[in-house]
C-alpha cells in the first residue's frame, strides 16, 4: 500500500476514429513502476482513448490503496476538462468524464498536470502496443516517437491536382484525404489541426486604405457579397467536414470585431454552424494611427513609422507592436489546438493575425509580415501537426471572388 502515486496515461486512435488503445502507468513517489495497464478499444477517437487511459490509471491507483494522486497526461483536453476549466461538450466524453470523476472522488486529492508528449513516453508505448494489437501490425514511425495518430493532410493543390480533376481554371481546396507522399517528405507525424484562415470582407476603412485595427466598423455591401462568396466556397468544398463532433459542423471562430463576425456568420449560415469568438484573433492595435492612411501616418511620425516598418518590436504610438501580436496569436493558436486538436477550424480574422499564423507555419521571421500580401476575403490554409511540424497549404486565394 502506498499513500501517494503518480499516474501517467495516454491513448490514441489510428484514423481518429480508428483502431484505438490506451496505456497507463502508476508510479510511486520515487518513480518506481507499481502498475501498468493497456487495452485495445476497437474503433474510437483519440479523446475517447485518452479518457479510458485516465480511468484505467485511476482504477489501478485505487487498487494500490493510494490516497493522493498526481495525474500527468499530454492531452490538454482531458487535463483541462478534469480540472474544471473547460466544459465537456461532446456526448462521447461526458460519461467517461463522469466515471473518471467518480474514481477521483475516492482519493483525498487528485491533481492534474499537462506534460509534453516526450515526457509521457512510457504510457505512449503501452497505448501503441494496444493499438498494434487492435490493428494486427506494428505502429508506423520512428523509434521513440508517439504513433498515436495517423497523419491526414490535404490533397495536392496547383496544376497537378487540377490536371487530375479537370479543374485547371480554379484552384481547389485540399481535402482531408491522406497525402502520404507529402507526409513522408516532411516527416510530419500525427493528425494535423487544419486552420482555414479567412480574412474579413471590405469595410469603408479598407476601401480607403486606412489603418483599421480595433475600430469596430461593419462590412460594406461589397464586403457582405465577398463574405457570401467565401462562405459558398467553403460550403462546397469536399472534405471540409471531417468528423461528427458537434453535429458534424467544423468550429467557426472569429475575432470579436463586427467585420469579422459578419463574415463568420455568412460562413456559419452556409455550413449550418454557429460563430464563436476568440480575443486572440483581433487585429493589431494601431493606436494613434487608427484611421490614418499609410502616407498620413508617415507624415505624422516619420522616424517612428520608418522604424516600425523594419522592426517588429516597435509599436505605433499608443498601440501594439507586431511582436506583441505574435505572442498573442501564438497563445490563441495553442489554446485552439488544445481544444480542437486534429480537426479543421475556420478562423475569420484580420491581416496581421492571419499573416502571423502563416509565419508560424513557415517558421519564418518577422519580415514576412511586410512581404506577404493578403486580399480582402482571401483564404489561406495552414496545418499544425502534434509533433511540431507545420505545412502552409494555401495563401491569399481569392478565386471565389472572380
Amino acid at each position: 500500500m502506498t499513500s501517494h502515486v503518480v499516474i501517467e496515461a495516454d491513448g490514441g486512435s489510428r484514423g481518429n476514429p480508428g483502431p484505438a488503445g490506451y496505456g497507463a502507468v502508476v508510479r510511486d513517489s520515487d518513480g518506481q513502476v507499481l502498475a501498468e495497464r493497456k487495452e485495445s478499444l476497437g474503433v474510437v477517437t483519440n479523446n475517447v482513448a485518452e479518457y479510458n487511459g485516465l480511468i484505467a490509471g485511476l482504477a489501478a491507483a485505487a487498487e494500490l490503496g493510494a490516497s493522493t494522486v498526481d495525474v500527468r497526461m499530454d492531452s490538454k483536453l482531458v487535463v483541462e476538462q478534469m480540472s474544471g476549466r473547460w466544459k465537456i461538450k461532446h456526448p462521447d466524453m461526458q460519461p467517461l468524464a463522469e466515471r473518471a470523476k467518480e474514481l477521483a472522488a475516492g482519493f483525498s486529492r487528485v491533481k492534474y498536470e499537462w506534460i509534453p508528449r516526450a515526457q509521457n513516453a512510457h504510457a505512449d508505448r503501452l497505448a501503441n502496443e494496444a493499438m498494434d494489437a487492435a490493428t494486427g501490425k506494428p505502429a508506423a514511425g520512428r523509434p521513440g516517437t508517439a504513433g498515436k495518430k495517423t497523419a491526414r493532410t490535404g490533397a495536392a493543390t496547383g496544376s497537378a491536382a487540377a490536371a487530375k480533376t479537370g479543374a485547371a481554371d480554379k484552384p481547389q481546396l485540399p481535402t482531408r484525404k491522406p497525402d502520404r507522399a507529402a507526409v513522408a517528405w516532411t516527416g510530419a507525424r500525427g493528425t494535423p489541426t487544419r486552420l482555414l484562415l479567412l480574412r474579413h470582407g471590405q469595410t469603408e476603412m479598407s476601401a480607403l486604405r486606412r489603418y483599421s485595427g480595433r475600430g469596430d466598423v461593419p462590412l460594406t455591401e461589397l464586403g457582405r457579397a465577398q463574405a457570401a462568396a467565401a462562405a459558398k466556397r467553403l460550403a462546397a468544398t469536399e472534405g471540409l467536414v471531417v468528423d461528427g463532433v458537434d453535429g458534424g459542423v467544423v468550429p467557426i471562430i472569429s475575432s470579436p470585431l463586427t467585420r469579422t463576425k459578419q463574415t463568420a456568420q455568412a460562413v456559419a449560415d452556409a455550413l449550418g454552424g454557429r460563430v464563436e469568438t476568440h480575443p486572440g484573433l483581433i487585429e493589431t492595435d494601431f493606436g494613434e494611427w487608427e484611421g490614418l492612411t499609410f502616407a498620413e501616418a508617415a507624415d505624422r511620425d516619420p522616424e517612428l513609422h520608418s522604424s516600425w516598418l523594419g522592426d517588429s518590436s516597435v509599436p505605433p504610438p499608443g498601440g501594439e507592436s507586431f511582436d506583441v501580436v505574435h505572442r498573442r496569436v501564438r497563445k490563441a493558436r495553442d489554446e485552439l489546438i488544445a481544444e480542437h486538436g486534429g480537426r479543421t477550424l475556420v478562423l475569420v480574422s484580420h491581416v496581421t493575425p492571419i499573416k502571423t499564423l502563416l509565419r508560424m507555419g513557415l517558421d519564418a521571421g518577422p519580415q514576412l509580415l511586410f512581404r506577404l500580401h493578403l486580399d480582402l476575403a482571401s483564404l489561406s490554409i495552414v496545418e499544425f501537426y502534434p509533433d511540431g511540424n507545420a505545412s502552409v497549404r494555401l495563401a491569399n486565394d481569392t478565386s471565389h471572388l472572380a
